[in-house]
């Protein structure tokens, strides 16, 4: 018998190896979210929220609740490369007669 009460190193062998699986999902889930709202928040020039999203670890929900709520986004606006005024107002050049 060890001197922990049972409790010794291949305590904990069991629950780390069923959490492992679920943790990784987790930091992907996370990265995956937080890479898209630090984009936006980059190119719409929101520097506070990228700083709020850059220090608040919120497993995805804060990003999410940025993208969806705050932006209004659409899932399938989420990988376009041009965003904010620029996507949604017409070219300068094409309103202007040639020269």
């Amino acid at each position: 018998m060890n001197m922990m009460g049972g409790y010794g190193p291949g305590w904990g062998g069991g629950f780390m190896s069923g959490f492992l699986p679920f943790f990784s999902i987790l930091v992907l889930w996370s990265l995956f979210w937080k890479g898209l709202a630090l984009w936006h928040s980059a190119q719409h020039k929101q520097h506070w929220w990228f700083v709020i999203l850059l220090v608040v670890n919120t497993a995805g929900i804060l990003e999410i609740i940025y993208l969806f709520a705050v932006l209004k986004l659409k899932f399938g606006d989420l990988f376009k490369k041009e965003t904010g005024a620029s996507a949604t107002s017409p070219d300068v050049h094409q309103n202007q007669a040639p020269n």
